[in-house]
C-alpha cells in the first residue's frame, strides 16, 4: 500500500464556494501541475486554504484516482485555466465563511512555513498545490473543528 500524502489546495474562497455549491464532490489541480496530479491516490488527505481570507476552509479526503477535464467547474484569473487535473473526493470538515481558519493563527506551528522568514509566512500558501506534513493537516483540521467547522452528514 502506498503511504497517504496531505496535499493543501491553494484557491480563492469563491472556487471554495463552488465547490460548496456542487456538494464538495471534485478537487482540481490547475492545469501546469499534472505531475503532482498523477501522484494524487484514493486514501490521500486534502486542505482547503483560501486565497484573500487567507485561512483555511476544509479537509477532505481523496476517493478515486486522478482524471484531466477542462469542463469549467471553477473561475481563475488567468483565461482558460479550468483546473483540469481533478479528483473525487469526499468533504470531512467544511467550515461557514465566518469559522474559517485564519492561517496566521496555525503558521508558528506548521512545518510548512518553517521554510520561509516568518514576516513573510504568507509566501507559504502561494502556489496551487503543496504537499504537507500529517502533523500540518492535523493542526489544521483540529482548528477548523475548534472554530465550529462540521462533518457535512
Amino acid at each position: 500500500m502506498m503511504e497517504r500524502t496531505y496535499w493543501m489546495l491553494v484557491s480563492s474562497a469563491e472556487n471554495f464556494e463552488l465547490s460548496r455549491s456542487r456538494g464538495f464532490d471534485i478537487a482540481g489541480m490547475k492545469s501546469r501541475h499534472g505531475k503532482k496530479a498523477a501522484d494524487v491516490r484514493s486514501g490521500d488527505k486534502v486542505i482547503y486554504y483560501l486565497t484573500g481570507v487567507m485561512g483555511f476552509g476544509g479537509v477532505a479526503e481523496v476517493t478515486g484516482e486522478s482524471y484531466y477535464s477542462e469542463e469549467p467547474l471553477w473561475g481563475s484569473r488567468k483565461a482558460g485555466e479550468a483546473y483540469p487535473h481533478r479528483f473525487p473526493v469526499t468533504i470531512e470538515r467544511v467550515a461557514e465563511p465566518e469559522q474559517y481558519l485564519p492561517a496566521a493563527e496555525l503558521v508558528e506551528r506548521m512545518a510548512h512555513t518553517k521554510k520561509w522568514p516568518s514576516a513573510h509566512w504568507r509566501l507559504a500558501f502561494q502556489g496551487n498545490v503543496h504537499r504537507l506534513t500529517q502533523a500540518d493537516y492535523d493542526l489544521v483540521k483540529q482548528g477548523i473543528e475548534q472554530r465550529g467547522a462540521v462533518a457535512p452528514w
